[in-house]
């Protein structure tokens, strides 16, 4: 979630440079509500609207379906459909805006005859099936996806703010279940246990935070989640789980006051979307993965070293993030409304 939302500001640009530009994205389906609502089925093919406002059209990448196939039949299959498709379009240029080696392979079997992409990715390897490497030099991601894509279509993009898709059905959903204009949405999970600040300290929070007048809502994965329900047991009752889609959590946010999240997908949905943000850091930088677009305080502290590698106990210095000093940073863009 958080590397699409990382790159939604740099289409926004376009999209506003260039209304008629066709513009594909291939994605994991359990992330294309990020680009176009569910509802959108009967609407012009490739028609922009509120529910499909910056891309014409999605393509989807069935991750999960090779990860769990690995290399046999059904794996070889789906990518030659994925391959079909992709070249049937006759796309001028594509731009890995990922820097992965995954993202990397399925941008070079669009077959385009621009291929961008960063001479520096996040997977090294990915920079092998670049046609056209750049070089950025800006320090914050959705700055670098301005940069691929600015050369990429020869212009200069700044970011923008983004428009999501809007669901009819989820903006009903997201209204019944909040009544209230101090609700705050804490999110405990992360990519990696690294990332992931305790959730009996979430807990704790939330406590504090609702003796204060805040409605707290806990996104939760699943009903078996089980951070979210220790984040819950923590608060003693006063926060209250919510389980939804990735489409109900895009109508869900918007409703919100507040959102104290890691450096996580909520976090950017968040951030996205305007509502002001905390955000927990530890092994990854907030220069480079902060939140943009939105009034946010950022809490990291000092002895926290930039590491991407996937540990599963919490970062140290992450571990030295107190809850008074989250719950002093929330009030505090509480009050600053």
């Amino acid at each position: 979630m958080g590397d699409v939302l990382h790159a939604l500001p740099a289409l926004a640009a376009l999209r506003r440079a260039e209304p008629e530009r066709w513009i594909g994205w291939a994605i994991e389906p359990r992330w294309s509500p990020l680009l176009a609502s569910s509802e959108n089925g009967g609407e012009r093919p490739g028609a922009l609207n509120a529910h499909r406002p910056l891309v014409n059209r999605w393509h989807s990448v069935n991750v999960p379906l090779w990860k769990r196939a690995g290399l046999s039949l059904a794996t070889v299959t789906d990518l030659r459909a994925l391959r079909r498709e992709l070249r049937g379009q006759d796309f001028g240029v594509c731009v890995d805006l990922q820097g992965s080696i995954r993202s990397a392979a399925i941008g070079r079997i669009a077959g385009t005859p621009d291929f961008v992409g960063s001479a520096t990715p996040r997977e090294a390897p990915a920079r092998l099936l670049y046609g056209n490497r750049v070089r950025v030099h800006s320090a914050h991601v959705v700055e670098q996806a301005c940069e691929l894509l600015g050369v990429a279509v020869g212009r200069s993009l700044e970011p923008t703010v983004v428009e999501l898709p809007r669901s009819t059905g989820a903006e009903a959903w997201a209204a019944e279940r909040i009544v209230s204009n101090n609700t705050v949405l804490l999110a405990p999970t992360a990519g990696w246990g690294a990332k992931e600040w305790p959730a009996k300290r979430f807990g704790a929070v939330a406590s504090a935070l609702a003796r204060r007048g805040q409605e707290i809502l806990v996104n939760a994965a699943s009903e078996t989640d089980r951070a979210a329900r220790d984040v819950a047991e923590a608060s003693h009752g006063l926060a209250k789980l919510v389980v939804c889609s990735v489409e109900q959590l895009i109508a869900l946010t918007r409703r919100c006051r507040l959102v104290i999240a890691g450096d996580t997908g909520p976090l950017h949905l968040a951030a996205a979307l305007g509502v002001p943000v905390v955000g927990l850091y530890g092994p990854t930088d907030p220069a480079r993965t902060g939140p943009w677009g939105t009034r946010a305080m950022v809490l990291r502290d000092r002895v926290s070293v930039t590491d991407h590698r996937r540990y599963a106990a919490t970062e140290a210095g992450l571990l030295r993030i107190t809850v008074d000093e989250v719950v002093s940073a929330a009030r505090e863009l509480l009050r600053s409304e």
